[in-house]
């Protein structure tokens, strides 16, 4: 079975949760391909597809926006599991949950079209030197934000190990064929 998992990331956190979950499904003998969505021109050859980004002002960035436009009716033919990574974690309680709510409600109707099996907000990591002006870091301050890195590794293992139970359990896995990670696919 071929899945790909793509992503769009500013800062490399959703790159590396996308890595990570990538790493789980190898581990599964999944044939897996892990690209940004820039890089993705077709999705032929691909079973399933896990597609993430990051979250900016409750969006999807652009990028991965325009992969979901682009690539519509492919992805209504595969299996699609979906993430986000935003920063509800980085807020102290009670505007934490407050935040999360919203963020994941925010998300789910501008992500309402697409039939994933699945879709889940993660936490990713935020430094002060990824908030470089006055404005953000006011901003940051009032809502009592706080740096750091708030990925929850062992979530995000257990749902790529969900992920790929639900494939295993629809097809007999391939023997890994090995990655095609960061490499532009063929038109």
């Amino acid at each position: 079975m071929r899945v790909l998992v793509a992503y769009a990331s500013e800062s490399g956190s959703t790159r590396e949760i996308a890595e990570r979950i990538a790493a789980v499904l190898e581990d599964h003998g999944l044939d897996v391909t892990t690209s940004p969505v820039d890089w993705v021109e077709r999705l032929d050859g691909y079973d399933a597809v896990v597609l993430g980004s990051a979250v900016h002002s409750l969006h999807w960035l652009e990028p991965a926006r325009a992969f979901v436009d682009r690539h519509q009716k492919e992805l209504q033919l595969r299996k699609v599991w979906l993430f986000s990574v935003g920063m509800p974690a980085a807020l102290r309680w009670p505007l934490r949950g407050v935040a999360g709510r919203r963020e994941e409600t925010a998300l789910a109707d501008e992500l309402g079209g697409l039939a994933a099996r699945d879709h889940r907000l993660f936490s990713g990591a935020y430094e002060r030197a990824q908030n470089d002006t006055l404005v953000g870091q006011l901003i940051f301050g009032l809502v009592a934000g706080r740096y750091g890195d708030y990925r929850d590794w062992p979530d995000i293992d257990a749902w790529a190990h969900g992920i790929a139970h639900a494939l295993s359990r629809d097809w007999v896995a391939q023997p890994l064929r090995g990655s095609r990670r960061g490499r532009r696919l063929a038109r």
